[in-house]
C-alpha cells in the first residue's frame, strides 16, 4: 500500500486541515476510483476547505447518492425533514401528484420525492444555472427549469400543483460571514442569502404561490425555528392554513402552508 493510500495518515492529514470527522472522511475518499494522483488532488482539496460532497461528486441524502457539483448548494440532513412532510401530504392523494421543488440546487429534495413516490409528477426550478445543470443529472433534465421562483415553471402547471416544496435561501445578509468556510466561500450566494431578515425570499414565494396550488394543495418552506413564525405569517397572510413542523433529532424546521378544500383559508 502507498503512503497515498494508508487510512491513518490520511485521517492525520485531514484532521490536521481541521475535518472533524478524519476517519470517516478519509475512507470515502479512499473508496473513490483513481490512481494515487486522484487521491491526492481530492485530499488536497478538502484540506483547502473545500466540502467534501463536491470534492467526491455526491452526497448521502434521505437515502440517496445525490449528484453534487462545486459551487452549488450542498444538500443537508436536516432538509430531509421536507422530504418526509411531503410524504405525509402526499399519502392520500393521487398517485401521480404533481410535486415541485422550488429553489432546488443539486434537485436533492426533488429526487428523494420520486424516490419515494415513482408516479408523481417531480418539477424543479433554480435560478443559479449551476444548480440547474447539476439538478439535471439527479432528475429528468426536461422538467428542471431555469429562472426566478414559480415563473420559471411551465404555464400549464398553474393551479395544478398539489405540493411545493421549498429550500430558499434565509441567512440574513449580515449572518453568512459567520458561516462555516465550506458555505460561504464554496456555494452560490444566491442559494445563501435572504436578504437583512434573511426571509426576502419567504415573502416572494408566499406572494406567488397560491395562483399555482390546487385546492388542497400545500406549500413547504424551510426555514430556521427562530424565523418560523414569521414565515408562518407571511403564508398564512395569503389565505393559506399553516402548521409549524419541528425536527429536533435533525435541527429541521419547517412551515407547512395549505389551500383549504373548500378554496378558503
Amino acid at each position: 500500500m502507498s503512503d497515498a493510500r494508508d487510512p491513518v495518515a490520511l485521517a492525520a492529514r485531514l484532521r490536521a486541515a481541521g475535518c472533524v470527522f478524519a476517519e470517516d472522511e478519509a475512507a470515502l475518499l479512499l473508496a473513490e476510483d483513481g490512481d494515487d494522483a486522484a487521491l491526492d488532488a481530492m485530499v488536497a482539496r478538502r484540506c483547502a476547505g473545500e466540502p467534501l460532497e463536491t470534492v467526491l461528486g455526491w452526497a448521502r441524502f434521505a437515502g440517496l447518492r445525490v449528484h453534487v457539483e462545486p459551487g452549488v448548494f450542498v444538500p443537508r440532513t436536516r432538509t430531509e425533514l421536507l422530504v418526509d412532510l411531503v410524504d405525509e401530504l402526499l399519502a392520500d392523494g393521487p398517485d401521480d401528484a404533481l410535486v415541485v421543488d422550488l429553489c432546488c440546487g443539486t434537485g436533492a429534495v426533488g429526487a428523494a420525492v420520486a424516490a419515494r413516490h415513482p408516479a408523481a409528477q417531480v418539477h424543479a426550478a433554480d435560478v443559479d444555472p449551476a444548480a440547474v445543470a447539476c439538478a439535471r443529472h439527479n432528475l429528468p433534465p426536461d422538467r428542471v427549469h431555469a429562472g426566478d421562483l414559480l415563473s420559471a415553471l411551465p404555464a400549464s402547471l398553474r393551479g395544478r400543483v398539489d405540493v411545493v416544496v421549498a429550500n430558499a435561501p434565509y441567512v440574513p445578509t449580515a449572518a453568512i460571514a459567520t458561516m462555516p468556510p465550506e458555505a460561504r466561500d464554496h456555494e452560490a450566494r444566491v442559494a445563501l442569502d435572504g436578504g437583512e431578515d434573511g426571509l426576502a425570499v419567504h415573502r416572494r414565494i408566499a406572494e406567488q404561490v397560491r395562483p399555482w396550488l390546487k385546492v388542497g394543495g400545500a406549500v413547504l418552506v424551510e426555514t430556521s425555528e427562530r424565523q418560523a413564525p414569521t414565515t408562518a405569517t407571511l403564508l398564512a397572510a395569503q389565505g393559506l392554513a399553516v402548521r409549524v413542523h419541528r425536527d429536533d433529532e435533525r435541527d429541521g424546521t419547517a412551515v407547512v402552508g395549505r389551500l383549504a378544500e373548500d378554496g378558503l383559508s
